[in-house]
């Protein structure tokens, strides 16, 4: 079954705790969303609202996939700042529901975060992923790019270093 997808969900108090238990749930899943498990709500709730206030000042989009009525998928699309920088935006914490993924989830997410760039008048999507994982050849699948990788950039552990791999999606 295909998810629903919405552009900028009213931030209730339900959808509000359905993205911390989402972003706890992958992360201790093993994904790759800006933590290494285990971690607990407590974790990640000061996280998600530094991205509800970027939304409330106009600085992010939440792109939301639902199942039925229940958060299964959600990405963010942060604006830049610099004005020569205006005409793309980062797409952020790309994550499905572990219990969902192997369905097509995450490519149907990445389908309406690039529909919501061009939406939006973006002529670009730009992320950063996390080596070691497999993730690149994921986002490469949905015709990102790879344009650049610092090695040992992000560290996962002590003596465990992962490249940091920069993508980009053209929107034009």
């Amino acid at each position: 079954m295909a998810l629903r997808f919405t552009l900028d969900p009213q931030l209730t108090p339900v959808l509000r705790g359905q993205l911390v238990s989402l972003w706890t749930d992958v992360t201790n899943a093993g994904g790759a969303v800006g933590f290494v498990p285990p971690v607990g709500r407590a974790d990640v709730a000061p996280e998600a609202e530094r991205h509800y206030t970027a939304m409330s000042e106009g600085r992010a989009h939440m792109v939301a996939g639902f199942d039925g009525d229940r958060l299964a998928a959600s990405t963010f699309l942060t604006f830049n700042t610099h004005r020569l920088m205006k005409h793309w935006a980062w797409l952020y914490t790309v994550m499905v529901d572990p219990a969902l993924q192997g369905r097509g989830h995450g490519a149907e997410l990445l389908q309406a975060a690039e529909r919501a760039g061009r939406d939006l008048g973006l002529e670009g999507l730009k992320l950063s992923c996390r080596s070691g994982m497999g993730l690149e050849h994921f986002y490469a699948r949905a015709g990102y790019k790879e344009v650049g990788r610092v090695p040992a950039a992000i560290r996962v552990a002590a003596g465990d270093d992962r490249d940091d791999i920069t993508m980009w999606l053209p929107l034009t």
